[in-house]
């Protein structure tokens, strides 16, 4: 009886699965941030005279100009605050889920946003709108930490930092895309605007029917479930080989290492002296990311180009230049990050952000007195928004 000659390498068959995985994982994860990030900026001015009729028909009274601008940056302000939740949870849901099922189940917070923004004008409530984007932080603090984990532990060693660095570019596409199919031409119109918001649910939907079919991370399967089988089967589908021992033994190593540890709070992590040091980075380069004021800068563009004088028509097109400045910044940073390093990269983009911050703060504060002050104000928008897309944006 002959022996059955070993499979040969299957390159593309690797290269298939693990783009799959990444789209799979990025259109429901990082893209879903961006898009949500995005598509509040259109329909400013018909959330903000949907809050006021509500109110107008349930007190009797319009609400004065300052409450309404309240009640519209609170709608804003909840989708970072439901971030930081859905932060803390990721953590637990990716040990005791797993990576994929975490990703999978926190499409019931999207489906459950969907249906409150999709049925908030009928209903008459603004404050449905305000649970919608709660929910949809929650999701977006739960798959911005687990996304870069799955995809972390799926991809091989020689391309992990090109596939984390994924994460960005899903981040930076879902940006460009809310804005535009928040285009008046589109779903930005007064009728519709409802609905936009409620389309989240079309990029968790593609997430729920393509990431089934996709292999759990074999670090999970095997160090976490102890499930060997599973693991090699996951490890031979991403790579298209079966020759996969190698990566094995070294998971298996790390299996060792682990036994008899348990999954550390935040706080012990701290209290080991090991790890100081990468936690303190960790927690700076996080800070700086979430309080850099980039997401702001999204909610309240239209704003300023009001104030510099595009005229109400064109805003629409000139706010799809800022998500298109920030995904142009991000392809030109993972070309040339391997070259100047992330450290460079960081320093550089936290510097001219501070510079152009500093320039728009004076331009607003002397808009009345200089016609040509909300140019440059618009202008250091952009700048801003580059400068982020250069190096903070891809500090994973």
């Amino acid at each position: 009886m002959t022996e059955e000659p070993e499979r040969p390498v299957r390159p593309r068959t690797q290269g298939r699965v693990l783009f799959l995985v990444i789209f799979a994982a990025g259109i429901g994860g990082t893209f879903q941030f961006g898009y949500n990030l995005s598509i509040i900026n259109a329909p400013t001015l018909h959330i903000q005279k949907f809050t006021n009729e509500t109110w107008q028909a349930r007190t009797g009274k319009p609400l004065p100009d300052h409450m309404v601008l309240l009640l519209w940056s609170l709608i804003v302000s909840l989708f970072p605050m439901g971030g930081l939740f859905g932060a803390l949870l990721a953590g637990p849901m990716a040990i005791k889920l797993g990576r994929k099922k975490s990703l999978l189940v926190n499409n019931i917070f999207v489906v459950a946003a969907a249906l409150l923004f999709g049925f908030s004008h009928k209903a008459g409530s603004f404050e449905m709108i305000m649970l919608g984007r709660l929910l949809m932080g929650v999701s977006a603090g739960v798959s911005m930490n687990v996304q870069p984990m799955y995809l972390g532990e799926s991809a091989p060693s020689e391309l992990r930092g090109a596939v984390a660095m994924t994460s960005a570019i899903f981040t930076a596409l879902g940006i460009v895309m809310g804005q535009v199919v928040g285009l008046r031409e589109l779903m930005g119109g007064p009728q519709v605007w409802s609905l936009l918001l409620a389309s989240c649910l079309v990029p968790g939907v593609l997430q729920l029917v393509s990431l089934p079919l996709l292999p759990e991370s074999p670090r999970y399967l095997l160090i976490d479930c102890g499930d060997t089988e599973a693991c090699l089967a996951a490890l031979q589908l991403l790579r298209g080989t079966q020759d996969v021992a190698e990566e094995m033994e070294e998971m298996e190593e790390e299996r060792a290492a682990c036994q008899g540890r348990q999954a550390r709070r935040p706080w012990e992590l701290f209290q080991d002296r090991g790890l100081r040091r990468q936690m303190t980075s960790l927690v700076v380069l996080g800070s700086a990311m979430e309080l850099c004021g980039n997401d702001s800068v999204y909610a309240y563009a239209s704003s300023v180009f009001r104030e510099a004088g595009v005229p109400e028509e064109k805003i629409q097109y000139a706010i799809i230049g800022t998500g298109s400045c920030e995904l142009f910044a991000t392809f030109v940073s993972c070309v040339v990050i391997e070259r100047v390093g992330r450290k460079v990269l960081l320093v550089g983009g936290y510097s001219l952000m501070t510079c152009w911050a500093s320039i728009f703060t004076a331009a607003l504060c002397l808009k009345s007195s200089f016609p040509w002050m909300p140019y440059l104000a618009m202008s250091c928008v952009f700048a801003f928004i580059l400068s982020f897309g250069i190096g903070p944006g891809e500090w994973v």
